[in-house]
């Protein structure tokens, strides 16, 4: 992808190809929340395998977040090509209808999410240097948005599609196969902003020695977090409480739906002052609020849930925004990003599983959501030292 000679975006091949590669991040891990009551009794999962289904992604990018040095061994987009084609064969393979392949298939698709995740940042930092907040927002927004959109019709196309459940889950596999065949142009393209970019790994401490290397990685596992309690644990939660499945699915639509509309005043909120310690500590106080309104009056959980999303479109575009502005290069935000994805989907992968502990030691939902409300609060400790001006 060609970087932007103006400073405003044009609308060109190489962007729309961009975010069609961006639109495959979220769907297949967002489609399954919705369905895995339905998957459990389809393949007789036991409890503890219907934890693992959201919880191993999580463990996959962390394991293979590191491995992304990989873009710089073969180039960016011809790294992304593959992982679009593991996204594409993993959806597949996981939609056949076997205990084994579901599990399989999700290794796979997931092995390509976790190198794309952390080569998106440095690609945003590499091609566009000066416009990172802009980007990163557009970036964001539209994984949140397919994101949405995948947990809003799974159990519709469950419903109606012939296939049920599987056909509903392997209709992102043809989108996946379909975003490859438009990217693959830019696998040609030769990009040499990189090299004229110097090489200053030479003359820079290890960025794992850097405290706000630290903070930024956990401020980003945290977003994680808790964002994958709530796409995987929302559902049954509002189940539990006498919701329908269908709407269910559409609430937690909502939630990531008012983050894509939030998100989009969030460039001029990260110029806002000399840093973006109050915009972090702000919004992730508003998430903690959130979550106690869900515990206390889950009735109105429509009103909970969009307070929840407002805030988590401003803390999960300042999440990965982060990485391009606490960096001088984008061979820095490679390296940051590939510390805080490794570090941070570890953190977030204990999430899971932890909530749904507490939920099964107590047979209750108070502990666990109490929980959940103290870790917003934490994030909000590590986006006072994230916010900070600076470079690891």
């Amino acid at each position: 992808m060609k970087p932007a000679a103006a400073p405003s975006f044009k609308l060109s091949y190489g962007l729309f190809a961009f975010f069609l590669v961006v639109a495959n991040l979220r769907p297949a891990l967002t489609s399954v929340g919705p369905l895995l009551e339905t998957i459990r009794s389809s393949l007789g999962l036991s409890d503890a395998a219907v934890g693992l289904l959201p919880t191993l992604p999580l463990l996959i990018f962390a394991g293979l977040s590191l491995f992304a040095h990989f873009g710089e061994a073969f180039g960016i987009e011809k790294t992304l090509a593959w992982c679009l084609a593991l996204i594409a064969v993993g959806i597949a393979l996981r939609s056949q209808g076997s205990i084994a392949a579901m599990f399989a298939g999700t290794a796979v698709f997931s092995a390509g999410i976790a190198v794309a995740n952390v080569l998106v940042p440095s690609l945003i930092k590499r091609d566009f240097p000066d416009k990172v907040g802009g980007m990163t927002t557009a970036y964001v927004m539209v994984m949140t948005l397919t994101g949405a959109v995948a947990t809003g019709i799974a159990v519709p196309l469950a419903i109606h599609l012939v296939g049920g459940w599987r056909s509903s889950l392997a209709i992102w596999a043809a989108f996946a196969a379909l975003s490859l065949l438009f990217w693959l142009p830019e696998t040609r393209s030769v990009n040499t902003a990189a090299a004229e970019q110097p090489d200053n790994k030479a003359v820079v401490k290890p960025i794992w020695r850097s405290l706000l290397a630290w903070q930024v990685t956990f401020f980003i596992g945290i977003q994680f977090l808790i964002y994958f309690v709530t796409i995987g644990w929302m559902p049954p939660y509002l189940t539990a409480l006498g919701v329908p499945a269908a709407e269910a699915g559409w609430l937690l639509s909502l939630y990531q739906l008012v983050g894509f509309a939030v998100g989009i005043v969030a460039p001029p909120l990260l110029r806002l002052g000399r840093d973006q310690r109050l915009l972090a500590v702000a919004a992730c106080l508003v998430t903690a609020f959130g979550i106690l309104g869900l515990l206390a009056a889950p009735r109105l959980a429509a009103l909970w849930l969009a307070v929840c999303g407002a805030s988590f479109g401003i803390t999960f575009i300042l999440a990965f925004a982060l990485i391009g502005m606490r960096t001088a290069d984008h061979r820095r935000a490679a390296s940051l990003s590939a510390m805080a994805q490794a570090t941070g989907y570890l953190i977030a992968a204990i999430g899971p599983v932890a909530f749904g502990w507490l939920h099964d030691l107590t047979t209750g939902w108070t502990v666990p959501m109490l929980t959940f409300a103290a870790i917003a609060a934490m994030q909000a400790v590590a986006g006072f030292g994230a916010g900070r001006q600076g470079q690891v």
